[in-house]
């Protein structure tokens, strides 16, 4: 893969996720046209279509691409680490963790933005909690991170987080299931600001690409990475939490959404080759892309009702999966 087709593919995914976030923009219950749209962004005013685009679509459209980019990129540095392209952001039960926590919140009717730092805390306690039960089983040497054993042990964690959930969700009072159930799934529709999220983006995004060549030489196995002077086991923890804090930080912020991490690291592999210096800028463009079009959909289809983010992202996600697998296979 050479530097100009793939900055003609960061291109080209640019320029759609510039129109995807134009039309989530526009696009509502009450339809902006591009010339309102262009008024209400670069010229003060106050009036109801200010309102809806700064107070409630802005927020929402920004959130919905910068978690989208951070799980998808999450999902291509963990498919490295397992050396298993069937992991995502969701197979340590990272976000069995957040949802958890942030369930047994709503369930004491905290505010929203303590929710979501129960959210952050639980995928936190979720990581400290895999880590220890690692270590305790003795494997805490070179091969930590790429264990089989350390994807066992997220299923195994992810299992039980599933379990306290459904209880969570048996004691929940009437009044706050609804709420509960669509968190679970996924919903853009409470975010209020959007802003951390892409921070936090901006710094695992440059943190990962300053790695992406370490990277490209830990997929030739341990035995060569070592031979080439990587330093293995603080290079894999490095990644871990890079992963791990960028699901805790999409999962606070928008519930749990399945399948980005997953289709998207697969398909741009199609194109671009497993270059994590090509691919991990592509993911972040494509993830954030896909899960706006995917808010958009959940919020216009059965409009003015809602549809569950994850729910859609799942519909999507299945389909393109099947596809990219037999696709891979031919």
């Amino acid at each position: 893969m050479t530097l100009q087709r793939a900055a003609s593919i960061w291109a080209i995914l640019f320029l759609i996720a510039v129109i995807v976030f134009v039309v989530s923009l526009a696009v509502g219950s009450v339809t902006l046209s591009f010339a309102q749209l262009l008024r209400v962004c670069f010229i003060a005013e106050d009036s109801v279509a200010a309102q809806i685009v700064h107070t409630l679509r802005l927020p929402r459209a920004v959130a919905g691409f910068a978690c989208g980019a951070l799980l998808s990129v999450a999902g291509a540095l963990l498919q490295i680490l397992l050396r298993n392209p069937l992991a995502d952001p969701y197979v340590l039960g990272v976000s069995g963790g957040a949802a958890s926590f942030a369930l047994g919140a709503m369930m004491l009717s905290v505010p929203a933005f303590y929710i979501n730092l129960c959210a952050f805390a639980g995928a936190l306690v979720a990581i400290m909690i895999l880590l220890l039960a690692t270590r305790r089983i003795g494997l805490q040497h070179a091969s930590l991170i790429a264990a089989p054993h350390l994807l066992l042990s997220g299923v195994v964690l992810a299992t039980g987080w599933g379990a306290l959930m459904i209880l969570l969700l048996t004691l929940a009072p009437e009044r706050a299931l609804r709420g509960m159930m669509f968190w679970l799934v996924g919903d853009l529709s409470g975010v209020t600001q959007g802003w951390f999220a892409l921070v936090v983006l901006a710094g695992v995004l440059s943190i990962s690409l300053r790695y992406a060549t370490q990277l490209n030489v830990l997929l030739r196995g341990e035995t060569t990475a070592y031979a080439l002077g990587v330093a293995v086991v603080p290079l894999r923890r490095r990644i871990y939490w890079l992963a791990s804090l960028a699901t805790a930080t999409a999962v606070s912020s928008i519930g749990s959404v399945g399948f980005i991490g997953l289709v998207v690291p697969h398909g741009l592999r199609l194109l671009l080759g497993n270059d994590q210096r090509m691919l991990l800028p592509a993911v972040a463009l494509a993830g954030g892309a896909l899960t706006l079009v995917a808010d958009l959909a959940a919020r216009t289809i059965a409009a003015p009702l809602q549809l569950p983010l994850g729910a859609v992202t799942a519909l999507i996600g299945v389909p393109v999966f099947l596809w990219l697998l037999a696709s891979t296979r031919r």
